[in-house]
């Protein structure tokens, strides 16, 4: 009997919290050349036994250690190697969800699983991203190399104030490409699954603050309106990667709606399964985002044609990944001609929920 799973081009397994398959697609057995009779109900470490590209088995007879805090749901995309039935190996991409109980109990997983074959056709986009990031590290080298020139060759004419704004220029250039060199990083690392957070307690209400101040460098009209409660709590996450999805929301709104009428604000609530998280706004006072293009502005390298497109294009892409990356979310809403509204979570996990 087939079943709407039957219809994906990708293989998809299902386990459950002990690791067996309970259902798969045409396309595993496809894949793997099990028939899905010969999958499901036997520990995919007996039949598949997935190993990652070391060689090292990814499931080593229990889950991976992060399966410990019940805020992580997504499982990155990483390459793997699955035995076939013939005793073979196939190399294949895996990427997925973990299922949880209204507990945060791990009740299982859902695969999906593409063939490198398939993803080769893919393998273009790497390509596309070097392109990218080299065209948009060019502006700010040339710039670099102008100002330090001059300033080699006419320090002894150039007055003060001269020299000061060349060198603001200069460290404000020199940020910029540190930015882009950390999210050509960040693409690599995400799309393996090898991204690593240096998780401490962070103060976002200082974080803002700290975005506020840099982005005010490159628009000195900027304007945001800051509403933290006073008993707003510290999150336990990486600071680096916080103020660098913040650093995007405010610097987007400021280029592609407005620096004036920016509000940035932060509450406390909760997610879908009703766990506690804290929820940070940026809404601008833009033209807004239409309807149809909402979905596509967290996809790589989509830059709305109304805007004059310019960037990367992958910010928001990036955005998204540390912040899932920290068992969060980040969505946006907006109504043409009323402005938009990026809004993401963080878990309120505590220290020993991680590390216990």
């Amino acid at each position: 009997m087939t079943t709407p799973m039957d219809a994906l081009p990708d293989a998809v397994l299902c386990l459950d919290a002990e690791r067996r398959i309970t259902e798969a697609n045409t396309a595993a057995a496809e894949l793997s050349g099990f028939a899905v009779a010969d999958l499901v109900g036997r520990p995919i470490e007996e039949t598949l036994a997935p190993r990652g590209r070391d060689g090292k088995p990814l499931l080593d007879g229990g889950w991976h250690r992060s399966t410990a805090l019940p805020s992580v749901t997504r499982i990155p995309e990483q390459e793997i190697r699955i035995r076939d039935a013939k005793g073979g190996e196939v190399r294949a991409n895996v990427t997925g969800r973990y299922q949880r109980d209204r507990a945060g109990g791990l009740t299982g997983a859902v695969l999906v699983v593409r063939g490198s074959a398939r993803r080769a056709k893919l393998a273009a986009t790497g390509i596309e991203v070097v392109s990218t990031v080299s065209h948009e590290l060019r502006s700010p080298l040339t710039s670099v190399k102008g100002y330090t020139s001059l300033l080699l060759n006419r320090w002894d004419r150039l007055a003060d104030d001269q020299k000061r704004m060349m060198l603001e220029q200069v460290h404000h250039d020199a940020d910029r490409v540190t930015r882009l060199v950390t999210e050509l990083l960040d693409i690599s690392r995400l799309e393996t699954g090898r991204l690593v957070l240096r998780r401490q307690m962070v103060d976002l209400r200082e974080v803002t603050a700290t975005v506020i101040e840099k982005v005010g460098l490159e628009y000195a009209d900027l304007d945001v309106a800051v509403s933290f409660a006073d008993d707003f709590p510290n999150v336990y996450a990486d600071p680096d990667k916080v103020e660098q999805v913040l650093t995007n929301l405010v610097e987007n709104a400021a280029k592609y709606a407005s620096p004036k009428g920016m509000v940035v604000a932060g509450e406390v609530g909760s997610d879908g399964d009703d766990r506690a998280v804290v929820e940070v706004d940026v809404t601008d006072k833009g033209d807004g985002i239409p309807t149809h293009d909402i979905p596509r502005i967290f996809t790589k390298f989509f830059r709305r044609a109304e805007t004059k497109p310019t960037g990367s294009g992958l910010g928001l892409w990036i955005s998204r990944g540390l912040v899932e990356a920290h068992g969060g979310k980040l969505v946006a809403e907006s109504q043409p001609g009323s402005g938009s509204t990026f809004r993401f979570t963080l878990p309120l996990t505590a220290f020993e929920d991680i590390h216990g």
